[in-house]
């Protein structure tokens, strides 16, 4: 009648197979028996599984589909009204599939309970099985669930431990968690190889959910690690590995309470056999002994070794074994691989070593599987940072991607390659990158173009390479050119005096073709030829460019008549061509009657921009015409303008940013985003003044400025004044990071400029000021003024504790008018002892020679609490600023 095993282990068949004989089978189950064949022959058998989901497939419409669906959900409904039903466990396998079909199926959930109650194993099985897709923590049914599940982590069977395991590690909720891990840590130590697996997955589940478990745990994680079965041993690496990501202290515990001589050299004899072993049926994927084991495995060396050069040093070899002697003519090998180059990068490893991790990324770029090559590219990505050398061997192969089909490698490796570039191959890596940027797919031209332009802005040999490459990338890009690039390019050609008659008469033969479909293009040459036309016509030929023959004024005016009534032009352009066009009329010797006709046409244009200039511009012809030729005279050169590119162009390129000068080094200060909680920043930006706000400075991190806490305060700190004081736009300075400095007031003669110890010589003494003495706070400024910059004033404030109450939270803020330009260098510190010191340098440059003013802000917490002060001084000694 039942089917006969030959196995002497009976324990592990499932319940309902075991049939021999067991004192429990008495007179009660043979009565269960004969009621279930009696109301099996009462009530007719449901659908089964199989056919319902062949109902569902030979639907040919969604309504159909409902249909069946509906119909099914009905009669099951109509059957857990029953309160023995033989069918449950077949009407619950059907819920399920309607409910992944995306049917609801909540109504089940007290019934997947009742299959957990149930001692018969498949009814377990079905049951858990719905507890996991139906119940979530949301539920008030999941509380019902925990009861069962500590009884079957009890159970005698290890296929029902299996389940309740699975099931509490896929339903969790924090206080289930709770409640039943220490019957998991108690499974973690099973002689059952089985149970001690799952267990540990379970283990892993509960850590994610309720990190604060993990304690419990630790014991019983660490004898895993000495497992010879590898699905035990799998597992345990796993559970280490989410230990460790996610607590410093676990991390730090394996280190120090294994040690490195236990625990990594463990992981390093476990993959070392792992390449070592011969063919082995049971753990072999395609000829490498069970990959998924040497990957986790990896993975755990790399968190072990990082930021750790013991245990680095211990692993360094298993590394550079399992580089050299994994296959990678499968893609097992090449995930193997992959992992062992994100540890060799990751951890602190020889030069050699990486050297060799790099060179397996280049030889996935070689492969034909375009998931790997992708892989290569992204990991080369990070990879660059840490060796550029390396990486930069492999330069021709990162171009070769450029030419995939493969949209995704053609961004990371456009990436990438704007990550090599440095001034030895800017020449190279350009044309590469150009001829990639004509032939791109519109959504890389922006990125694209902005990226050239700064590699060139930082790179470029010489001037006139500089523009060719910008005015190529302006023909390439065509209308995709963001509007960075078109001031780049502007602010270049003002600055090169040398290379204008070069860039107005090539920005003319460009302007002469059509450039409907490259309008940056067109803003730029308007531009050019409007502050340089008379070059064009009248300037020295250049002897290294093709200079227009014959050209006339009448045929520059006609191209502009052109591009101001062509329909495809925008606005913006338009805007330009008029403003150029007006320019003309003071570079061109004869012309203005027909530059004044055109002008006056844009008098009634329907675009309100249009019409205002075009009004504007022709009273410059009429009621001020002795003003048109001082208004349109040429522009100074301009301050640099550097575009926002979001490729990476970094200091990855081999060289450094800081630029080096002969006895100081600049390195730019990074400014923290200012709050958009008002529109006072807005107005500080266009405003009289300008602000500084004091960076905060902590030993182990760079220096942030201090973001803006209280608008108002800022307003009161700026009011009050006197802003008559004529402005002109004051040059940008870069910030600059710098060590606290530690000042004397006995010895003012060497301070920490920009960063280094440098004697900057004075040009004169100037006296010190007293600019605030109150409640045991007195603040001294001292001046001085380098005779190599004699527009720059360097102010040593130093805030002195006279009282005997130590004073915390010191903050120190300045305002100058804008006709300054004011710099702050990180305070000596916040807390000032009793009869102790705070130090701070600020920098003035003042190129209009004016009385120099400041406005105070001094904040602190001192024995009777907060206090904030405000000063303003006026008397600045005049060898101060003039």
């Amino acid at each position: 009648m039942w089917p006969y095993y030959e196995t002497e282990d009976w324990s592990v068949l499932p319940p309902e197979l075991n049939r021999r004989f067991n004192p429990a089978f008495n007179m009660a189950s043979i009565k269960q028996a004969i009621n279930e064949a009696v109301e099996r022959v009462r009530m007719p058998a449901p659908t089964r599984l199989r056919d319902l989901i062949r109902q569902i497939r030979a639907a040919r419409t969604a309504a159909e589909e409902r249909t069946v669906v509906n119909k099914e959900c009905a009669y099951i409904r109509s059957t857990f009204r029953e309160e023995d039903s033989v069918w449950r466990c077949r009407n619950i396998a059907k819920l399920l599939y309607i409910h992944m079909l995306g049917y609801p199926a909540h109504f089940g959930q007290l019934e997947c309970l009742k299959l957990i109650a149930s001692p018969r194993f498949t009814d377990k099985r079905i049951g858990y099985l719905g507890a996991m897709l139906l119940l979530d923590e949301r539920q008030d049914v999941h509380l019902l669930i925990t009861n069962c599940l500590k009884n079957d982590l009890n159970s005698s069977t290890q296929f029902v431990i299996g389940l309740a395991l699975c099931t509490l590690g896929a339903i969790a909720s924090p206080e289930m968690a709770r409640d039943l891990a220490a019957e998991v840590e108690r499974l973690m130590k099973s002689p059952n190889a089985y149970i001690r697996k799952k267990a540990a997955l379970c283990a892993f589940r509960i850590i994610r959910r309720v990190p604060e478990l993990m304690e419990m745990f630790l014991p019983a994680t660490r004898s895993l690690l000495t497992e010879k079965n590898h699905g035990v041993l799998i597992t345990g690496v796993t559970l280490i590995t989410e230990m460790c990501e996610n607590s410093i202290d676990t991390l730090n515990h394996f280190k120090k309470e294994c040690g490195h001589r236990e625990i990594v050299p463990n992981l390093v004899r476990i993959l070392k056999n792992l390449i070592l072993a011969g063919y082995s049926p049971e753990h072999d994927v395609s000829g490498v002994s069970d990959p998924f084991l040497q990957v986790k495995i990896l993975r755990l060396l790399r968190i072990l070794g990082r930021n750790d050069v013991d245990a680095s040093e211990a692993m360094n070899d298993i590394l550079a074994q399992v580089a050299t002697n994994t296959e990678t003519s499968k893609n097992v090998g090449n995930t193997i691989l992959y992992e062992t180059v994100l540890s060799i990068m990751d951890i602190k490893s020889e030069s050699g070593l990486r050297v060799l991790a790099v060179n397996i990324l280049g030889r996935f770029l070689l492969n034909n599987d375009k998931n790997i090559r992708y892989v290569a590219l992204n990991t080369l990505l990070k990879t660059v940072y840490v060796d550029t050398s390396a990486v930069q061997r492999h330069r021709s192969t990162i171009l070769e991607c450029l030419k995939d089909p493969d949209v995704s490698i053609r961004r990371r490796a456009m990436e990438l390659s704007f990550a090599l570039v440095n001034s030895n191959n800017i020449r190279t890596m350009m044309k590469e990158l150009l001829l990639f940027l004509e032939r791109a797919d519109p959504e890389f031209k922006a990125q694209c173009s902005s990226n050239i332009v700064m590699s060139a802005e930082r790179f470029a040999p010489n001037k006139r390479w500089h523009l060719e490459t910008l005015f190529k990338v302006l023909v390439a890009a065509g209308n995709y050119v963001r509007d960075d690039v078109v001031a780049c390019t502007i602010q270049l050609i003002s600055e090169a005096q040398a290379q204008q008659g070069y860039a107005v008469c090539a920005l003319w033969r460009a302007l002469e073709r059509d450039t409907a479909d490259k309008q940056p293009l067109a803003q730029v040459a308007t531009w050019c030829i409007g502050e340089y036309g008379d070059l064009l016509l009248y300037g020295p030929p250049s002897e290294d460019v093709e200079a227009p023959v014959n050209l006339t004024e009448d045929e520059v005016i006609d191209v502009y008549q052109r591009l101001l009534w062509s329909p495809q032009n925008t606005v913006v352009t338009k805007q330009y061509t008029l403003l150029s066009l007006t320019k003309l009329s003071t570079r061109f010797q004869q012309g203005n009657e027909k530059i004044r006709q055109i002008i006056d046409t844009f008098g009634s244009n329907l675009h309100i921009e249009l019409q205002q200039r075009g009004v504007e511009f022709s009273q410059l012809f009429r009621k001020y015409e002795h003003l048109r030729t001082a208004l349109l005279e040429r522009m100074p050169p301009m301050e640099t303008a550097k575009p926002q590119a979001n490729g990476i162009i970094g200091l990855v390129n081999g060289e450094s940013e800081i630029e080096e000068d002969k006895t100081m080094i600049l390195e730019q200060l990074p400014v923290a985003a200012p709050s958009d909680s008002s529109a006072l920043l807005d107005l500080l930006g266009s405003s009289e003044f300008d602000t500084e706000i004091p960076a905060v400075v902590d030993n182990n991190t760079p220096v942030t400025a201090a973001p803006v806490i209280n608008n108002n305060d800022l307003l009161d700190l700026l009011g009050g004044l006197d802003l008559s004081t004529p402005i002109s736009a004051p040059p940008s300075f870069p910030q600059v990071q710098s060590t606290p400095q530690i000042f004397s007031p006995t010895n003012t003669s060497n301070f920490l400029v920009d960063g280094l110890l440098n004697s900057s010589p004075v040009q004169n003494e100037i006296p010190s000021l007293v600019a605030f003495d109150k409640l045991g706070l007195k603040i001294v400024l001292k001046l001085e003024r380098p005779s190599e910059t004699p527009d720059l004033l360097v102010i040593n404030m130093l805030a002195q504790n006279v009282g005997s109450m130590e004073l915390t939270e010191f903050l120190f803020q300045a305002a100058v008018p804008k006709t300054f330009q004011l710099q702050m260098l990180s305070p000596s510190g916040t807390v000032i002892p009793p009869l102790g010191q705070v130090t701070q340098v600020m920098k003035v440059t003042n190129i209009n020679k004016a009385a120099l003013r400041m406005r105070l802000r001094i904040s602190y917490t001192g024995d009777s609490g907060p206090v904030l002060e405000q000063t303003e001084v006026n008397n600045f000694p005049p060898l101060a600023w003039q």
